[in-house]
C-alpha cells in the first residue's frame, strides 16, 4: 500500500466499529493513532494492522480528561499533519427513568458527548491553520428520539449531535469537513448479541445487525467525498431494520 504523509485519529477504537475503522483508514495508508481505554487491548489490533503492512500507533486514552485528550492529538498532528479524526466512543446502557441514577447519568453523558466535544475540539484546532481536515462522529438511533430505558444514553447521543451540527456550520466553510454518522442498527458484536439473547433487544435477526466492517466503510466513503459535495449527516441502516 501507498503510505501517506498524515495521520487519522480514532477515539474509541474498541474491539469492534474502532478497530474496523482503524483497519479501514491503515489500509489506505494512513498512520493510525487508536486510543481506547486500558491500551493494552489494543495489541490484537496493531498485530493484525501491521502484518498487513499497516501502521499504527496505541495509546490508552481516557477521552474524558482533557489532558490526555490534548496530548492524543498533539501527538497524532506531530506524526502527520493530522488529517482525519473520528470519535466513536458508545457508552449505551439502558435502565428503567427512576432507576437511572446519578452516576451512571453523569459517566454516559460524559463519555459519548463531553468526550466528544474534547476530542472534536482538540482535532480542530490542529486542522484550521490548514484548512483541510474531516472530522467525524459515530451517532446513533438514541441521538434523534428517545426511547424507554434510555434516558442516559439518549441524552448524551442528542448532545453529541449537537456539538457535531455546531462544529459543521463553523468549521465547514472553513475547510473542516465535519460529519455525523447516525448508526439505525444493532452493531454485530459480542455485546450486543447477549443481550438479543437476553431478551433486552427485540428482533435479533442477523439481517438487523450490522457488520462493524460496514460502518467503517461508510466513513472511507465520507473521506473521499469533494468539497463540493459533503455529507453532514448520514444515516445507515441494514435492509431489514424497520424505521
Amino acid at each position: 500500500m501507498e503510505k501517506r504523509q498524515a495521520t487519522v485519529a480514532v477515539v474509541g477504537a474498541g474491539d469492534y466499529i474502532g478497530g474496523e475503522i482503524a483497519k479501514a483508514f491503515a489500509a489506505e495508508g494512513f498512520l493510525v493513532f487508536a486510543g481506547r481505554r486500558n491500551g493494552e487491548k489494543l495489541a490484537p489490533l496493531v498485530e493484525e494492522i501491521e502484518a498487513a503492512g499497516g501502521r499504527i500507533v496505541a495509546r490508552s486514552l481516557d477521552a474524558r480528561n482533557e489532558d490526555e485528550v490534548i496530548q492524543f492529538m498533539a501527538d497524532a498532528e506531530a506524526a502527520g499533519p493530522l488529517e482525519v479524526a473520528i470519535f466513536n466512543i458508545g457508552a449505551n446502557v439502558q435502565f428503567p427513568f427512576v432507576e437511572t441514577t446519578e452516576r451512571v447519568f453523569r459517566k454516559v453523558w460524559e463519555m459519548a458527548c463531553y468526550a466528544g466535544f474534547l476530542s472534536g475540539r482538540e482535532a480542530a484546532r490542529h486542522m484550521l491553520p490548514r484548512g483541510k481536515g474531516c472530522l467525524f462522529f459515530t451517532g446513533a438511533t438514541a441521538g434523534l428520539r428517545g426511547g424507554k430505558g434510555y434516558a442516559a444514553f439518549a441524552s448524551a447521543k442528542f448532545g453529541l449531535r449537537a456539538v457535531a451540527e455546531s462544529a459543521a456550520r463553523e468549521l465547514m466553510p472553513q475547510g473542516i469537513h465535519v460529519s455525523h454518522l447516525v448508526i439505525d442498527s444493532g452493531v454485530d458484536t459480542a455485546w450486543v448479541r447477549q443481550r438479543i439473547a437476553d431478551g433486552l433487544r427485540s428482533g435479533g435477526e442477523d439481517r438487523t445487525l450490522m457488520r462493524p466492517a460496514a460502518v467503517a466503510e461508510a466513513y472511507i466513503d465520507l473521506w473521499r467525498q469533494p468539497e463540493d459535495a459533503w455529507t453532514f449527516e448520514k444515516h445507515i441502516r441494514p435492509k431489514g431494520e424497520t424505521w
